[in-house]
């Protein structure tokens, strides 16, 4: 499998991915011992010259994330048929012990890297840079996380062989089976339906109330997270059923098939896109510096508004999906 055309893009992008951001991370213990932007010395010119390569490259890594991540959950659907047993990605992904795991990290430094892309953007506007020191420890946590990526995605495809059985995803989103999965799956559709859009309108509602009172700008982040896991569990529990027309079908990975018109994706990406922006606008509330408070309170605002929209835009599919179904429950 490490020959097929998108692994190998795949694999480069996770091994030139964890390369910079090793790079990087070993780039911000310097600058964390020794940044003082009141210093004229040489040493603090040359890392404020760094500081703007570094942040050139990172911007272009951490917005490759994206891409990478919709490529390789493509890619894993895409390879369904060469394996034996998968009937869609999740029997891809459940075909090595790395498979999950792999895609997990892939996820986690999605989001990590929207947040660091909103502190730089942030931080560049300001004349003092207030945010630089933030934006460089919060690299010493990418970084591994980078070389994870990398090394989990490497384990997964070299483990990925044609002749591996695996399951299909019924084996697991199964009321009858223990597991996650299983467990929402085994949650009252109309209960998970109930959840989600209650959850929605209080996500929505913390959105827009955050415009004016600070506590709550910075409580959205963690808000946008909690309503994440609860959409999540509503499309396995409900959403999916209804778009399959089968109530015991409970796969999420499914929706990203052609013969569903690929809704999957209409469904993800708003959904992802809103808990990203609203975990970035929630981390740059925190303790916002004086120098840039009016400044940054209009790009909390902004990153807010695209969370928002995004997720009453995956509401309002998830929405239609039930209401045009003709599956009653």
């Amino acid at each position: 499998m490490m020959l097929h055309p998108p692994v190998m893009a795949l694999s480069l992008a996770a091994v030139l991915s964890a390369a910079a951001l090793s790079s990087a991370g070993v780039f911000s213990l310097r600058l964390l011992r020794h940044w003082n932007l009141a210093s004229g010395a040489r040493h603090q010119i040359e890392l404020e010259r760094r500081t703007y390569l570094i942040s050139t490259t990172l911007t272009l890594v951490m917005g490759l994330q994206g891409l990478a991540l919709l490529l390789m959950v493509f890619n894993a659907d895409s390879m369904a048929p060469m394996l034996i047993g998968a009937m869609c990605a999740f029997g891809t992904f459940n075909a090595s012990v790395y498979g999950f795991p792999a895609l997990y990290a892939k996820i986690a430094l999605f989001f990590v890297a929207v947040v660091w892309l909103a502190m730089n953007h942030a931080d560049m506007k300001a004349r003092d840079y207030p945010l630089t020191r933030r934006k460089y420890a919060l690299l010493l946590l990418i970084a591994p996380l980078g070389l994870a990526d990398a090394g989990l995605s490497l384990a997964y495809f070299a483990d990925l062989k044609t002749d591996t059985l695996t399951s299909c995803c019924g084996s697991v989103f199964n009321p009858e089976k223990a597991g996650l999965g299983a467990d929402a799956a085994a949650l009252d559709p109309k209960t998970a339906l109930a959840l989600l859009f209650v959850s929605l309108g209080f996500t929505t509602a913390l959105g827009w109330l955050a415009d004016r009172r600070p506590v709550v700008a910075a409580s959205y982040g963690a808000v946008s997270a909690a309503f994440f896991a609860v959409a999540l569990v509503a499309v396995v529990s409900a959403v999916s059923i209804y778009i399959y027309e089968n109530p015991h079908h409970h796969c999420p990975f499914c929706l990203l098939k052609r013969e569903y018109n690929y809704i999957g994706f209409a469904l993800y990406v708003p959904l992802f896109l809103g808990t990203a922006c609203g975990l970035a606008s929630g981390v740059l509330s925190i303790r916002p510096p004086h120098s840039m408070q009016s400044g940054l309170k209009r790009f909390t605002r902004q990153l807010r508004r695209v969370s928002v929209w995004g997720f009453l835009i995956f509401g309002m599919l998830c929405g239609l999906s039930v209401a045009g179904s003709g599956l009653r429950m």
